[in-house]
């Protein structure tokens, strides 16, 4: 798969369910002034990811919000395995503090076979964090209090997204044309 499709195909995602479903109130702000960075990762192991999650850490803080808000690193196949990505995270979370960014930046992350603790792998209300590829989200901390505050019942997101999809359903799902996610 080129970049060029691995993009087209996030775009989509994005479009049609981030912001298509309303699974992020704040997503379409930034997405329509053009401050989400799309990046699509190279790395052939973890610590090459890593090593550009370094990069793209550095590159978000150095830059001005109004210029990049948010970041998407995304790796269309170093991670198949949902439960090695989860993993992963961990690991991740750490680079974000030897970066002396906790509470400067968040990670968020998205993966094709998304699963919450407690959940069966086709429970719709898993799709809420389905994406076409392993991603991780960078999200600005202030830019998360800015939406949230501007957003008066920000604590009933999940459960509201978690409605959406039900009403959805996976036949509705599969109907937006997001079928490599929905696997």
């Amino acid at each position: 798969m080129t970049d060029a499709e691995v993009l087209a195909a996030t775009r989509l995602w994005l479009e049609k369910a981030v912001i298509g479903l309303n699974l992020c109130p704040f997503a379409k702000a930034v997405y329509v002034k053009n401050q989400v960075r799309l990046v699509v990762s190279k790395a052939r192991h973890a610590d090459d990811l890593l090593e550009e999650l370094d990069r793209e850490l550095d590159l978000l803080v150095a830059t001005p919000a109004e210029e990049i808000d948010t970041t998407l690193l995304i790796h269309p196949t170093l991670f198949d395995d949902f439960l090695d990505f989860n993993d992963f995270l961990e690991i991740a979370e750490g680079v974000v503090d030897e970066h002396g960014l906790e509470g400067v930046i968040q990670l968020a992350s998205f993966h094709p076979k998304f699963q919450f603790e407690g959940t069966e792998p086709d429970d719709i209300g898993n799709y809420t964090n389905r994406a076409p590829f392993a991603m991780l989200h960078l999200l600005r901390e202030d830019s998360v209090e800015r939406a949230v505050e501007a957003f008066p019942e920000a604590d009933a997101i999940f459960e509201q997204n978690i409605a959406t999809l039900e009403k959805l359903g996976h036949a509705g799902w599969k109907a937006l044309g997001l079928e490599g996610s929905a696997e």
